[in-house]
């Protein structure tokens, strides 16, 4: 994919009325926050904002240009009204091209897997991860392949390909994905186990002594 490039201008009134004003005139107020703590305030286009910020994950490096002078950085968060979606604010942060830098990277879960159409469940509890490197080594996002997992089999952080120069920063032990019994299946085999373990018992116990008896003198 083409890294996005939005066209913003200077924005040099501030405040809740100006930021009204241009939200009236299709216009949308942002803030560029550097890594030292400077910020430069700056107001896009609505319509293409809204257009080209579809597809684009926490972890996409995208372009700002203000006034001819080029931005490479986040869309770190982007503030809704609740009442049609529409976009109030946005936050960027820029990024530094020789300077590591921390990022979550959204995972996305592909294929169909063996266990759940022999009747499995599968279970995705993690949807991205922290990884650190520097912004040209930073993948968009990270594919994963599940079709092979059967029941009981389980995908994990430390399982995954991040590529030359990325460094994991999540739990390695995090669970991606997993395919397990379904609750009857499972509740089954757990009373199956539990009727193997009382009949050995039983057994067990039938062969054995009984309190107080006396082995026969030879």
């Amino acid at each position: 994919m083409s890294q996005v490039i939005f066209t913003a201008r200077d924005r040099a009134s501030k405040g809740s009325g100006e930021a009204r004003r241009l939200r009236r005139t299709g216009r949308i107020p942002a803030v560029i926050y550097s890594r030292k703590g400077a910020s430069v305030s700056i107001d896009l286009d609505a319509g293409d904002f809204m257009t080209r910020v579809k597809g684009i994950s926490e972890s996409t490096i995208v372009r700002v240009d203000v006034n001819g002078q080029v931005h490479e950085a986040f869309v770190k968060d982007t503030q809704r009204d609740i009442r049609d979606g529409s976009i109030l604010h946005v936050d960027f942060y820029e990024i530094e091209g020789n300077t590591l830098l921390r990022a979550r990277v959204s995972l996305q879960i592909h294929g169909n897997p063996v266990g759940v159409r022999e009747g499995g469940i599968l279970e995705t509890p993690l949807h991205d991860i922290e990884v650190e490197c520097l912004p040209g080594d930073l993948p968009e996002r990270l594919d994963v392949d599940i079709a092979h997992l059967q029941v009981n089999q389980s995908i994990h952080v430390r399982d995954l390909a991040l590529g030359s120069g990325v460094r994991l920063v999540s739990n390695p032990d995090q669970v991606v994905a997993l395919v397990k019994f379904a609750k009857a299946e499972a509740a089954a085999a757990a009373e199956g186990e539990e009727a193997a373990a009382a009949a050995e018992g039983a057994g067990t116990a039938a062969g054995a002594p009984a309190a107080g008896d006396k082995k026969p003198e030879k």
